[in-house]
């Protein structure tokens, strides 16, 4: 049985209660939305490690990004890169690689990585066909489903197919009349692929068989958004909306079948459509755990995507998003290196805190009062502690150090807090 098969039945796994436990909440009702589809666990069968929880009620989660390019193919920095997303918090990896051994890449990472991982095995089959035949529109259904079991039997624990990418859609594409069409790499890729042969999209039209291999792993299907905005005067159009419903059907049929999914979204939204976006993924796909890219609420922050992206982020997870995927700030730019890495996860973290704090997630805030009793008590190691990035704060601190220990050089003998402390208690 599947997990939502085993939560169906009223079973309480152990897996169920320690992901419970761990978000402190009840098992039971973790169980019961497991069962309803509106939390799943993120956990290959095979995948040996700390079971993942994503959605209704749970602490916000994130993702990071990684993997090589034809441009730059090194397994020694993907590694590193691994280490330092894990050092700073993200709850999930995926890999994203087209460039060099992607196989011995992704095996190598499953096998180090201690949270889950995620794929887009579209990736891996156009570039093996690309490598044999010279062309996207050469790649064969079996290839493609063959390339999926591979990930599976891996031992990835989710993976995006973009599934909503349908010749309907493409039709609804050409009539939107968007800045930009398509910014989804695996969506283009199954769009070449669909016109140059004239057919409707294997992901779409044999989505059965898709599920047959989720069941077998209890792999966690990330319907992906292939027509997501990429920018935001294409925000919440008719082609991103209308692939969210087909996604909305598409996830019903995998509960039917008691596999797990979760949705993926945008991508560019301005501010004020943020909310909007989630309340619609939420009534359309039946409150199933949201996924989304940012979202970035401006198109001009080059270099500066990461804080666009945080900004769009606390205000999804606020409105009910459950799964952030990091933005660097190398997006748009090139591909990111550890340093981008490291400012793209600490972003994505501060969003996903503040979205908890906002959702009354259990605990969220206690690291936050945990800090101002040690700002009001002037315990630098212990705000040191409880920072995101304690090493740049102890190196910041050390830079320019205070003439008074327990002050800091900004505001020195006239430090506020000192200053009324002094004065409460003056006798």
């Amino acid at each position: 049985m599947t997990r939502i098969e085993q939560a169906q039945k009223g079973i309480v796994t152990d897996e169920m209660k320690a992901v419970a436990l761990a978000e402190g909440i009840g098992a039971e009702k973790f169980a019961s939305d497991i069962a309803q589809g509106v939390s799943v666990i993120t956990r290959n069968l095979i995948h040996d490690i700390k079971p993942l929880g994503i959605g209704k009620g749970l602490s916000t989660k994130i993702n990071a990004n990684i993997g090589t390019s034809k441009d730059r193919i090194s397994f020694d920095e993907e590694i590193q890169k691994l280490e330092v997303l894990v050092r700073y918090g993200a709850d999930a990896v995926m890999d994203l690689s087209t460039g060099g051994a992607i196989r011995d890449l992704r095996r190598t990472l499953i096998a180090k990585s201690p949270v889950a991982v995620g794929t887009v095995p579209i990736y891996d089959a156009i570039v093996r066909t690309v490598e044999r035949y010279g062309s996207i529109a050469k790649m064969t259904v079996d290839q493609l489903f063959e390339v999926i079991e591979d990930h599976a039997k891996d031992g990835v624990d989710f993976v995006t197919v973009h599934c909503g990418v349908t010749l309907k859609a493409i039709e609804r594409l050409r009539e939107d009349r968007r800045i930009l069409d398509v910014v989804s790499r695996g969506g283009a890729f199954l769009l070449e692929w669909m016109i140059f042969n004239e057919r409707e999209n294997p992901l779409y039209e044999q989505y059965d068989r898709l599920i047959e291999i989720a069941r077998k792993y209890d792999l966690t299907l990330s319907l992906g958004d292939g027509f997501r905005p990429g920018c935001i005067a294409d925000a919440t159009d008719r082609s991103q909306l209308e692939e969210l419903v087909t996604l909305g059907e598409l996830r019903d049929r995998a509960q039917a079948a008691g596999v797990q999914s979760i949705i993926e979204g945008p991508g560019h939204v301005p501010l004020n459509q943020v909310e909007l976006n989630i309340r619609l993924q939420k009534e359309i796909c039946k409150g199933a755990p949201f996924y989304v890219l940012g979202p970035l609420v401006t198109d001009i922050a080059m270099g500066y995507d990461h804080i666009a992206a945080a900004i769009g982020g606390a205000i999804a997870g606020a409105a009910g998003a459950d799964f952030l995927c990091y933005v660097t700030p190398a997006e748009h730019i090139r591909l990111p290196n550890i340093e981008d890495v490291k400012e793209g996860v600490i972003a994505s973290k501060i969003a996903a805190h503040a979205a908890d704090i906002a959702k009354g997630v259990p605990g969220a805030m206690e690291k936050d009062r945990q800090m101002a009793h040690c700002r009001k008590n002037l315990d630098w190691e212990g705000q040191i502690s409880h920072s995101f990035n304690p090493d740049r704060v102890r190196e910041w601190r050390g830079a320019v150090p205070p003439t008074v220990k327990e002050v800091c050089s900004m505001c020195g003998e006239f430090c506020a807090i000192k200053t009324v402390e002094r004065a409460l208690h003056k006798k």
